[in-house]
Parts: structure tokens; sequence; C-alpha cells
């Protein structure tokens, strides 16, 4: 005798799998923002990575400071994202039928956090790099380098290809809608996608870090806010350009 499983509206489904996706998101991000906070400096860890110049380069170190670039971008892009992950989740179910989208949804993130590790090991090696030259001490650029890099990032605000990724940035739905397709990879490959536009719009603001302390989480703080308004909240461009102002000016009174 057969029963007759009861069917799960498209609606319904998505709102619990977006339920399901934003308690997963707040978790992840709230423990890297504990980890970067707390458990790093009580293990010491916080002198290892601001100061490899003073014991040898290994690849253990190396390994350290990558993961730490990392944990950085899941703390402040985590929310960002959240957006990007439930569209993408509500489309997936609607697509799919009574399917779960979860599956889809976790490639999606998964692509776009790839492409962010690649992004982090670009920033550990500049960090190591400066680390050894000795112009990075305790975490920090001295004051004319760090002037000249936040200047040149308030001027990045104002570029054409920032301008480009900002508006890939504010338009989740455009971007799902123009490039969809079901294909088991297809997740993954919108979120590699997404994450490189991401990257190309918010990579230089992420290197200020150097300026203003790697471990300054008031500063990731600063960012993380700046970073959503102007991608979510109305006149993103204009935000970005008054953040860029801001960035900008504080770099001269740096250098002054």
């Amino acid at each position: 005798m057969s029963t007759l499983r009861p069917s799960i509206s498209p609606a319904t489904l998505a709102r619990s799998t977006g339920g399901l996706l934003f308690a997963s998101a707040a978790v992840v991000t709230v423990a890297a923002w504990l980890w970067l906070g707390g458990a790093g400096a009580s293990h010491g860890i916080h002198s290892a990575f601001l100061a490899p110049h003073r014991h040898q380069l290994d690849g253990r170190s190396v390994l350290y400071d990558v993961i730490m670039w990392q944990a950085m971008t899941v703390a402040m892009m985590t929310p960002i994202f959240l957006r990007w992950l439930l569209t993408f989740a509500t489309l997936a179910a609607g697509s799919a039928g009574s399917a779960p989208a979860l599956r889809p949804a976790a490639a999606l993130a998964s692509g776009y956090f790839v492409i962010w590790l690649a992004y982090s090991v670009g920033a550990a090696a500049i960090q190591i790099a400066l680390q050894q030259m000795h112009l990075l001490r305790d975490g920090r650029l001295g004051l004319s380098s760090a002037g000249v890099l936040l200047i040149l990032a308030g001027l990045f605000q104002f570029a054409p290809v920032k301008r480009a990724c900002l508006r890939h940035c504010r338009n989740p739905l455009t971007y799902f809608l123009a490039r969809w397709h079901n294909r088991p990879s297809g997740g993954f490959r919108l979120g590699i996608v997404h994450g490189a536009y991401c990257i190309g719009c918010c990579w230089l603001l992420m290197i200020t870090g150097l300026a203003m302390g790697v471990m300054n989480m008031a500063w990731m703080a600063v960012l993380t806010f700046m970073i959503g308004i102007e991608q979510v909240g109305p006149h993103g461009d204009r935000i970005a350009a008054a953040l860029g102002v801001a960035i900008a000016g504080w770099g001269f009174v740096l250098l002054l």
C-alpha cells in the first residue's frame, strides 16, 4: 500500500531554506569574529601572525597567515554575501519544484569563498613580503606608507573597474537570471564569478588593514559596515565616492 507524501510549495521551501541559511551565516560570522578577536589572542597567535620577521619563515607560518586572512574575509564578507545566498536559494527552490535548495546554495557559497581563498593567499604574500623587508611592524605600516596606501584605496573608489564591480554586487537577481542554469556545477561557477567581482570591488579596501593594523578589529568592523552600505544602501555610487574621499583624506592626514 503506497502512501502519498504531501507536496511542499516552493515558497514554503524557500522560507525554510532561507531561515536555515540565515542562521548558518550568523553562526559562521560570529564564530569568525570571536576566533579573530579572542581565541587568537589567548593563544599568542597575534604575535606569530603580526611579526613573522622575528622568526624563521616556514611553511607553517605561511599557512597560518593565509588562514588568518581567510578568517577575516569570512568574518567581514559573510553578512554581505548573505543577500546573494538567499536570492539564489529562492531561485533554486522555484526552479527545482519541491527539491531542497541547500545543496546548490552550498555550492554557491563554496565557489564564493574559494575565490576569496585565492585573494587570502595573495594578501598573505604581500604581508609576509613587507614584514621580511621590515616595512610592516606589529601588523602596521609606517605613517608615510600607510598614508600612501589609504590615498590609493580612496582614489580606487572612483575607478571604472570599481564602479563596474559595484554595479554587479548591487544586483544579484539580474546576475542570476542572466547566467542561470541547472547543471550540478552551476552554483559553484556562479559563486566563483560573483566572488571575483566582489574582490574587484573590495580588494583594496581590505588591504587597508595593512595601514590601520592587520588585526584592528574596529577597522574591520568599519569596513564591513561601509562595504555593506555601498552594496545594499540606496545611491551606492555616492556612498562609495564619499567613502573614497574619507579614506583618501585620512591618508593625507597620515602623510602630514
